[in-house]
C-alpha cells in the first residue's frame, strides 16, 4: 500500500512511496506522532541521483522484515536533502561530529523533541536491523540517557556550528590563499589533492578573477591545468557533454556518474571565463557544449532546468552505475564498424582492459583528434547509440538555488561567446522560477511540472537567483531583472540577516530545528552568505541602494575566517573578495547598432573581476547607469566609472579595451 510520500512533489520521496515503510515526511505532524506514540523519529536523508541512496533502498527499505521493526518502534521519516537543505545541514553537521565523516544517505535516530541521538550514513540491512534492535532496547530501558544524550549532543552543536566571527578579506588573504592553493594543487593530474577529486568551480573563479587583477601566473596556470585535466578526463561527456558530479580517482578517469545542474552551471561559466582569458578553444568548445547538455538534457517543458541525471540506469529492476556511458571495443566496433571502431578506441582510451568495470572503459580524449570531421561524425554516431541504451532516470524537480546559478551561467557565456540563444534560454529560466516560486512576495525552494512545493526558500534560493537576475540584466540589458534581483536581495536582508548583521541559511520565520544552520564554507555550491555578499556587490555596483554595499562587505567578512584558513572551501568568498579589491567599475555603453555593440564587445573581453555593465537608450528608465549618459554627437558611447566617478565619455573599442583594461595573459 502506497505511504504518505504518493503525494509529494519530490522525485526521491516518490522513489520510495511504494516502499513497505510506512514513511511520513519531515514536518511537525512526523514529531507529534512519535511523541504520541512514545517513539524514536527514524531519519533517512537522500536526494533522488544517489547511488548508495539507492542501494540502501533496495536492502532494506524495500524489505517487510526492515518496515515491520520500523513501524513497530519507530516514526520513519524521508527527506530529500535538495528539498530540505536546512534539514540536512544541520543533522549532517551532527552526523559529522557523531561520527567523523558524513555523505548520503544519512541515517540519524531523534528524539521526538528532534535531538540527535545516533547518526551514520549508508547501513546494510544486517547492520541496521542491529541498530534498531539496540536503538529500541535503549529507548526503553535506559530513556534517561538516551534523551540526555540527544539533548547534549544538539547543544553542544548549537554551540561549535554557530557563525564564526567576521574576519576580513583583504589582498593579503587573497595572496596568501593562491600560495596555499598551489602547496595543494597536483602537477601532474590537475586539481586539488587526491582521490576522490571533485571538480572545484569556485576556487577556479577565484584564481581567475586574480590572475585578471595581478597577473599572476600560477593563478592562471592552475585553472589552465584543472581545466583541461577535467574535460579531457572521463568525468567529462565526450559524446553529450557537461560533467559527472565527481571523479573517484584522482585522474579525472572514472566519474561518479550522476550529472548535478548545480556542477555544470558552475563549470559552464568558469570555462566562457577561461575563454574570455586565454582564447583557448578547449575552453570555448567545453562551454559551449555543457550548455548544449543543460538544454538538451536538463531542460524542462516549463523553460527551467531540472535537478540531475541519476548515477544509475535501471534495468529490469536493478540499478548498474554507469551503464549508459561506459564502452568496450566490441561496442564501438558494432556502431562504427571494423575501420572506424578500433581507431575510435585508440583516440577514446577503449581497451580490452577497461577502465571502469566489466571490461568496459570510460571515454577520455587525451588529445584533440588529427582528424576534427571524422571525429564529429564518429562523435554524432556513439551518441546516437547511447541514446538507444537504457537511460538514467532525471531528476526533474526545479531547485530555484540551482536556476539561479543555471540562469547566471547561461547569460555570461551567451553574452561573451555570442550565443543569443543562450541568454534567451537563462530569460525563459528566469521567468519560470519567479512566476512560480515567488508566491505571495514569498519566495519557494522547489517545484515540479509547475507545481510549487511548499519547501521554504533559503538563503542561497534568494542570493543565487538575484545573481542569476543581475548576470541576465547585464546579457540582456532589460532593466526588469534587476528590479527583481534587488527586491530579492531586500526579502533575503529582511529575513536571513540578524540586527547585528549575523547571516542564517534560514530565514527568521522558518520552521525551527535544534540548531539554525549558518554556513561558511563553500561545498558543492556557494555558501548562502558568499552567495549573498556577491549578489549585493554586484547590484550595488549596478546602482542599487548603497546599503547592499555595506551589506555585501558585511557578509564576506562573515566568510573571512574560512577564507583565511581553508581557501579549498572559500572559493566564491575568495572571488567576491577579488570583485571588491577591484572594483567598483562600472561601463554604461548607450545607443544602439553595430557601433553599440562593438563597444559593448570590447567591455565584455575585460575580466576585471570588479567590472559590472549594462547597455541601452540615454535615461532608459530602471537603469541608474545608464540615467544622464546621453549619446556623443549621436553616437553611441561607453561611460567608463569607477565608484560612479566617471571618465570622459569613449566612442572607440580601442579606448574602452585600455580604459577597463584587458586580461593579463601568462
Amino acid at each position: 500500500m502506497a505511504n504518505r510520500l504518493a503525494q509529494s512533489l519530490s522525485p526521491y520521496l516518490l522513489q520510495h512511496a511504494d516502499n513497505p515503510v510506512d514513511w511520513w515526511e519531515w514536518g511537525e505532524d512526523a514529531f507529534a506522532e512519535a511523541a504520541r506514540r512514545d517513539v524514536p523519529v527514524f531519519l533517512s536523508v537522500g536526494y533522488a541521483a544517489c547511488h548508495w541512496c539507492h542501494v540502501m533502498a533496495h536492502e532494506c527499505f524495500e524489505d517487510d522484515e526492515v518496515a515491520q521493526v520500523l513501524s513497530a518502534g519507530f516514526v520513519a521519516v524521508k527527506v530529500d536533502r535538495e528539498e530540505r537543505p536546512d534539514v540536512d545541514a544541520v543533522y549532517m553537521a551532527a552526523t559529522t561530529a557523531l561520527t567523523g565523516h558524513g555523505g548520503w544517505p544519512m541515517t540519524c535516530l531523534l528524539t521526538p523533541a528532534g535531538d540527535p541521538f545516533f547518526a551514520g550514513t549508508y547501513l546494510p540491512k544486517a547492520q541496521l536491523l542491529g541498530l534498531l534492535d539496540n536503538a529500541g532496547r535503549a529507548w526503553r530501558d535506559q530513556r534517561e540517557q538516551v534523551v540526555a544524550s540527544g539533548s547534549h549532543v544538539a547543544q553542544r552543536l548549537r554551540e561549535v556550528t554557530g557563525p564564526p566571527a567576521p574576519a576580513a578579506v583583504g589582498p593579503e588573504v587573497l595572496a596568501d590563499a593562491v600560495v596555499r592553493l598551489r602547496g595543494q594543487y597536483d602537477d601532474a593530474r590537475g586539481g586539488f589533492g587526491g582521490a576522490p577529486k571533485f571538480p572545484p568551480s569556485m576556487v577556479l573563479e577565484f584564481l581567475l578573477r586574480h590572475h585578471a587583477r595581478t597577473g599572476t601566473a600560477d593563478a592562471l596556470a592552475m585553472v589552465r591545468g584543472t581545466c583541461e585535466a577535467m574535460a579531457r578526463g572521463g568525468m567529462y561527456d565526450q559524446l553529450g557533454g557537461g560533467f559527472a558530479r565527481y571523479a573517484v580517482d584522482a585522474a579525472w578517469v572514472v566519474p561518479h556518474f550522476e550529472k548535478m545542474l548545480y556542477d555544470n552551471a558552475l563549470l559552464l561559466r568558469v570555462y566562457a571565463h577561461l575563454w574570455r582569458s586565454t582564447g583557448d578553444p578547449l575552453a570555448r568548445r567545453v562551454a559551449e557544449e555543457t550548455a548544449a547538455f543543460l538544454l538538451r538534457d536538463l531542460l524542462t517543458p516549463e523553460g527551467a532546468f531540472a535537478s540531475a541525471l541519476d548515477a544509475d540506469t535501471v534495468v529490469d529492476g536493478h540499478s548498474h552505475e554507469g551503464l549508459t556511458y561506459a564502452w568496450t571495443p566490441a561496442q564501438l566496433a558494432e556502431v562504427l564498424g571494423a575501420d572506424d571502431g578500433p581507431r575510435a578506441a585508440a583516440l577514446l582510451e577503449v581497451t580490452p582492459e577497461g577502465t571502469f568495470e566489466a571490461g568496459a572503459s570510460t571515454l577520455q580524449l587525451r588529445a584533440d583528434p588529427a582528424d576534427p570531421v571524422w571525429w564529429e561524425g564518429v562523435r554524432a554516431r556513439l551518441l546516437a547509440a547511447r541514446a538507444e541504451r537504457p537511460q538514467p532516470a532525471r531528476d526533474d524537480k526545479v531547485v530555484t538555488a540551482w536556476n539561479g546559478l543555471a540562469v547566471a551561467a547561461l547569460a555570461d557565456a551567451g553574452a561573451l561567446l555570442g550565443r543569443p540563444d543562450l541568454v534567451a534560454a537563462a530569460a525563459r529560466a528566469a521567468d519560470h522560477v519567479l512566476a512560480t516560486h515567488l508566491v505571495d512576495g514569498v519566495l519557494h525552494r522547489t517545484s515540479r511540472a509547475g507545481r510549487v512545493s511548499q519547501a521554504p526558500g533559503v538563503l542561497d534560493d534568494h542570493a543565487d537567483l538575484a545573481e542569476g537576475l543581475l548576470a541576465l540584466h547585464q546579457a540582456s540589458g532589460d532593466a526588469r531583472w534587476f528590479a527583481a534581483a534587488t527586491e530579492l536581495l531586500d526579502r533575503a536582508l529582511l529575513r536571513f540577516v540578524d540586527d547585528d548583521g549575523t547571516v542564517h541559511d534560514t530565514a527568521h520565520d522558518a520552521p525551527t530545528l535544534f540548531s539554525r544552520p549558518a554556513s561558511r564554507s563553500d561545498n558543492a555550491e556557494p555558501a548562502g552568505a558568499s552567495a549573498l555578499a556577491h549578489a549585493l556587490l554586484t547590484a550595488a555596483a549596478l546602482g542599487g541602494p548603497t546599503r547592499h554595499r555595506a551589506a555585501a562587505e558585511q557578509a564576506l567578512a562573515a566568510c573571512g575566517s574560512v577564507a583565511t584558513g581553508e581557501p579549498r572551501f572559500a572559493g566564491w568568498a575568495l572571488a567576491v573578495a577579488e570583485a571588491v579589491a577591484a572594483g567598483p567599475l562600472q561601463v554604461a555603453v548607450v545607443g544602439d547598432g553595430p557601433d553599440a555593440e562593438a563597444l559593448l564587445a570590447a567591455v565584455r573581453r575585460s575580466g576585471s573581476p570588479g567590472l559590472v555593465h549594462v547597455a541601452g537608450a540615454p535615461d532608459a528608465p530602471g537603469i541608474p547607469l545608464l540615467a544622464s549618459r546621453p549619446l556623443v554627437d549621436g553616437r553611441a558611447a561607453a561611460y567608463v566609472c569607477r565608484g560612479f566617478v566617471c571618465d570622459r565619455p569613449v566612442t572607440d573599442p580601442g579606448a574602452v579595451v585600455a580604459a577597463v583594461g584587458p586580461v593579463p595573459q601568462a
